[in-house]
């Protein structure tokens, strides 16, 4: 049996046992065992069903194979080669397919995301470009059917934000996203700079996982609860009631706010949502520093201080670092147009975690 047929059989031995344990008591008691091998289960199954297509070709193969081996009738055996021809001409595309397929998935990947944008260097300019991010952004959510919540908002104090907060509702958002974390770096003219000088700024993205509490448990005795008058735009009721709501782990001093919702139970429970994640992250952060160590991501890299990307207006290109792609469409790109980006990401992740398996 060849190596990748082995592999297939061992996982369809587990997709048999998770089978057999997701319909046990024992287990449907346990919701958090119960979620995590469904979710298992429903991941196993189309590897099963490949794997049982390349059992069937393997199989045919050596049959037509022992065929052309044992004929001496002309016919037959001219019937084996043509199989054996068609085969062989199947087998090696379907064999990169399931290699692809094997590569362990980030259990993150089918979450909704949490997106953070914070003004870096550059000042108002800055303000104004995390601005066009969340504008490039949610026309990409728009493209994709994809909704989304604003949950906590700082302006700038001419124009654009200081910083903005973003839930989005969709399965497998963060797997999209979460290369999207990092240093974006824009290059232009600023709108307030009379002498047409080329300026440089820069914004940070963070993209976190939203975690459920079956993910992370939260303690919510670690937890101080602040409540205060919501400040920017939002009429007399925002900034005349506390509803605005700010959550502080005591143990790590990390801290979830919002404040863009009227109704203060409504703002707990986003904000709880928010510092739920963030706490998620880390643990995350954790894992994923310790996996760096043996295998050095190009892609997804926890280090959210990295410079990732570069807008470059007067050249109309956007350069991304890790993987060395330079593109000239900046209109259409700050237009929602970043899917070509996002596929390249994803393949230069993929082909690194395939030469990792292989090494």
């Amino acid at each position: 049996m060849n190596d990748l047929l082995q592999k297939l059989e061992a996982i369809n031995i587990r997709f048999i046992e998770v089978g057999t344990l997701i319909v046990d008591p024992d287990i449907i008691a346990d919701m958090k065992r119960y979620v995590k091998l469904n979710k298992e289960y429903k991941d196993l199954e189309e590897l099963v069903a490949v794997y049982k297509k390349y059992k069937n070709l393997i199989e045919n193969l050596e049959n037509s194979k022992a065929l052309l081996k044992e004929e001496t009738d002309p016919e037959m055996r001219e019937m084996a080669k043509m199989e054996i021809d068609e085969l062989e001409g199947i087998r090696p595309e379907m064999e990169e397919d399931i290699r692809f397929m094997l590569i362990p998935k980030d259990p993150e990947d089918e979450k909704s995301a949490i997106m953070e944008f914070r003004a870096g260097t550059g000042g108002d300019e800055a303000c104004i470009f995390v601005e066009d991010c969340f504008r490039m952004y949610t026309m990409f959510f728009k493209e994709r059917g994809w909704s989304y919540e604003v949950v906590n908002s700082n302006e700038g104090t001419t124009k654009g934000y200081r910083e903005i907060s973003i839930n989005i509702d969709a399965p497998a958002a963060y797997g999209v996203l979460k290369f999207e974390s990092g240093v974006h770096r824009v290059q232009r003219v600023p709108e307030t700079e009379s002498q047409g000088r080329v300026h440089t700024s820069a914004i940070t993205i963070a993209v976190l996982p939203e975690a459920e509490e079956v993910d992370f448990d939260l303690n919510m005795s670690d937890v101080r609860r602040d409540t205060y008058r919501a400040s920017g735009a939002g009429g007399q009721h925002v900034n005349k009631t506390e509803s605005a709501i700010r959550l502080t782990h005591i143990p790590t001093g990390v801290v979830s706010e919002c404040q863009d919702g009227r109704s203060q139970h409504k703002n707990f429970d986003k904000a709880l949502s928010i510092l739920r994640s963030r706490l998620y992250q880390i643990e995350l952060d954790k894992i994923q520093n310790e996996r760096a160590e043996h295998r050095k991501s190009l892609v997804s890299t926890g280090d959210r201080s990295a410079k990732i990307r570069t807008y470059n207006y007067p050249q109309g290109r956007i350069t991304d670092h890790r993987i060395g792609k330079t593109m000239y469409n900046l209109s259409s790109f700050m237009n929602g147009d970043i899917q070509e980006m996002i596929d390249s990401l994803k393949m230069a992740e993929n082909a690194e975690k395939l030469k990792g398996e292989e090494a």
